[in-house]
């Protein structure tokens, strides 16, 4: 590994990502159906109803929050043991969607095995309806111009684990950063959470997210 980030809030990266997470429910459910003997009304019934039940759980922690419905069948080749998920349309299915998941299911069968079964029935087992809060688009981050250096704000002493000896690093508060900053490790970059350790010939930069971005010098 010659390079890696550790985002603002590392520390506590699982509580952020809970809050930042959409809002989503998944229902499941098994009904049989063949595509030969298909029945569009039953089907059609089952995931407005899964559908129905997953937005409501939804709707009491979205506050109003736009929100996306995905629906997916699992399916197999009749006989065999294992299902491939296949997404359909989050509406009704009609006649024409059932000739289009087929192909769907012989495209992704196909993606896994190298090529489909010709002539075989197809069999759905079971149905999941998911809705879930809209996510917003994640923007690239932007180039970040170089900037000052923070000062140390103390020493620490730390031990190496590969060589076993110990020497005084430099510890540089985070916050101070500007983006565009670097300092050169060894060091130790602390913050309010927790504290990253920049070993001996490695370099940290902050980029322009507020994010650590760690590099190993080229041997």
């Amino acid at each position: 590994m010659k390079r890696l980030l550790v985002p603002s809030g590392a520390g506590v990266g699982s509580a952020i990502g809970f809050l930042r997470a959409p809002v989503a429910y998944e229902v499941v459910r098994s009904l049989y159906q063949r595509f030969a003997s298909f029945d569009a009304a039953a089907v059609n019934a089952l995931l407005a109803g899964m559908a129905a039940e997953a937005s409501a759980v939804v709707a009491k922690g979205a506050f109003g929050a736009e929100t996306k419905e995905s629906r997916i069948a699992y399916m197999r080749y009749v006989g065999q043991g294992h299902e491939i998920s296949v997404p359909l349309p989050p509406r009704d299915m009609t006649e024409e969607d059932v000739r289009t998941v087929c192909a769907l299911y012989d495209a992704e069968y196909t993606r896994f095995y190298d090529r489909p079964v010709p002539g075989s029935d197809v069999e759905i087992l079971s149905f999941a309806v998911t809705v879930a809060t809209l996510v917003e688009p994640v923007e690239p981050a932007a180039t970040a111009h170089p900037a000052p250096a923070p000062a140390p704000i103390r020493r620490q002493a730390v031990r190496d684990t590969v060589t076993g000896e110990v020497a005084d690093w430099p510890v540089y508060d985070r916050a101070a950063m500007a983006p565009g900053a670097a300092v050169p490790g060894p060091c130790i970059v602390a913050e309010a959470e927790t504290s990253t350790l920049v070993g001996p010939g490695w370099t940290c930069a902050m980029d322009s997210l507020g994010y650590l971005d760690l590099t190993q010098e080229s041997a």
